[in-house]
């Protein structure tokens, strides 16, 4: 691209950045990132902490998860999700930035 000649997106690539943009359009998606930025946290400490149902939080990690933007550990019984892709969080962050600067 730097020589002046374009070349096209493929289709994968397209979907791919799509759904990742889908994955920020969502309110509750983006509380969950903003969470797991700096820590590691299971279901329920993340539906505690968002003031929202372990059902919901359990299906937006799902669809994060299949993204490939938050990865997960399992401790016994308990699953911890963190984010997992450090270019979609400073995506996350610089928007963030934006949308708080005065």
């Amino acid at each position: 691209m730097t020589d002046g000649t374009y070349e096209a997106l493929d289709e994968e690539t397209l979907f791919l950045v799509s759904q990742t943009f889908k994955a920020l359009g969502d309110p509750t998606r983006i509380r969950i990132l903003h969470l797991l930025f700096e820590q590691e946290l299971s279901v329920s400490n993340i539906a505690e902490k968002l003031d929202l149902n372990q059902s919901n939080v359990s299906h937006q990690l799902r669809f994060l998860k299949n993204l490939r933007l938050v990865k997960y550990r399992r401790d016994g019984k308990t699953i911890y999700y963190s984010q997992d892709d450090e270019h979609v969080m400073k995506i996350l962050q610089q928007s963030i930035d934006h949308a708080t600067h005065h």
